[in-house]
């Protein structure tokens, strides 16, 4: 499909310099842009490639200034990168999307499937199941007993939803994620063995949740892993049992979260960020990439860094000091040496 300027700043409400007829069909980023594509603007350290690419049309900010000639036709948006998420939410409506049942997949007689959905080879729909409408269950997906799944969800190859688990509408699983695994319950019986705790819970994903490739969230010993509508993990995400995760937060690769902490909302955890169980996490935390959390975070909208985790500003100082430690301890050594031959004299 094509579209013109005007169309796509018609659909951003945005304003065209330059050709308002010029067409795309495709995205490029701007410094691999070629005829035909569109690419955006919106990191200032990439400015030099707009006087140079060959996107046809180029997404940029109400306040950009061009410092040079621009051969694109500019489409002014207010946030270019948001606008270029709305783009590419409507090209992939744009297309065909996959229905009908295939016939090797197998559902129990006993599951309730909403309309216009798709299901693709071998996947299986377990007794008892309730899926809603316009949901995509790609091959190789297996959704347990008494699983409800609401409108609109699309699941990917071997997503795997253990039973009596509940997911919202809207909500994306990508490939090999599981929901509803055993919460990992132990507990010592003697010097060399544990006895296995029964997890008796479930797991609930909230409308217009994200879960990424191989992320695994387990189920609650008791009651429910819950989370919230609006957040998005990554990939190689582990949410432990019973853990709470507030609403649009999100989590980059390899974070864990521990059995029973709650996180606030709108929160923000960069990669491999470990955080200890039972604890709370205040509303709008931002914790930085392998970052350790060991205690309560009581304070709203702080930023973390280090591990163990602190204070931006304090661990941005302390490392001021860290990096200079070498030089610090020679000095130090000339301290000493000069101490003790004053002394000696």
């Amino acid at each position: 499909m094509e579209f013109t300027a005007r169309m796509i700043a018609l659909a951003l409400n945005g304003t065209v310099e330059g050709d308002p007829e010029v067409t795309v069909n495709t995205f490029a980023k701007i410094e691999e842009g070629h005829q035909g594509a569109i690419s955006f603007l919106a990191n200032p350290k990439y400015e030099h490639y707009i006087y140079t690419t060959d996107s046809s049309i180029v997404l940029v900010g109400l306040d950009f200034k061009p410092s040079g000639d621009v051969k694109a036709t500019l489409v002014r948006v207010e946030d270019p990168y948001q606008a270029l998420a709305r783009l590419l939410a409507m090209y992939e409506q744009a297309k065909p999307a996959k229905k009908g049942i295939h016939p090797t997949a197998v559902i129990e007689e006993s599951a309730t499937m909403g309309g216009d959905i798709y299901v693709g080879a071998y996947a299986v729909v377990s007794d008892n199941v309730v899926i809603g409408d316009g949901c995509s269950l790609y091959p190789h997906v297996f959704i347990g007993d008494s699983v409800k799944i609401g409108n609109n969800c699309t699941l990917y190859p071997g997503v795997k939803i253990y039973k009596e688990c509940i997911i919202g509408n809207n909500c994306i699983l990508h490939a090999g994620a599981v929901i509803g695994a055993d919460g990992f319950g132990f507990a010592p019986a003697g010097e060399n063995d544990y006895v296995k705790i029964q997890q008796i819970g479930n797991v609930v994903l909230e409308d217009n949740v994200e879960i990424g490739a191989n992320t695994c969230i387990d189920r609650a010993t008791m009651g429910a892993t819950v989370i919230l509508k609006g957040a998005k993990l990554d990939n190689l995400v582990q949410i432990g049992h019973n853990v709470v995760v507030g609403e649009n937060t999100v989590m980059a690769a390899q974070s864990g979260i521990a059995g029973s902490t709650k996180v606030g909302k709108n929160c923000m955890m960069g990669g491999q960020v470990g955080i200890a169980g039972h604890l709370i996490i205040a509303d709008g935390t931002k914790i930085a990439a392998q970052a350790g959390i060991g205690g309560n975070i009581k304070e709203e909208n702080t930023t973390l860094l280090g591990s163990p985790a602190f204070d931006s500003k304090k661990f941005l100082r302390s490392f001021a000091y860290f990096i200079r430690l070498p030089e610090i301890n020679k000095k130090l050594d000339d301290l000493v040496k000069t101490v003790d031959s004053l002394k000696n004299k």
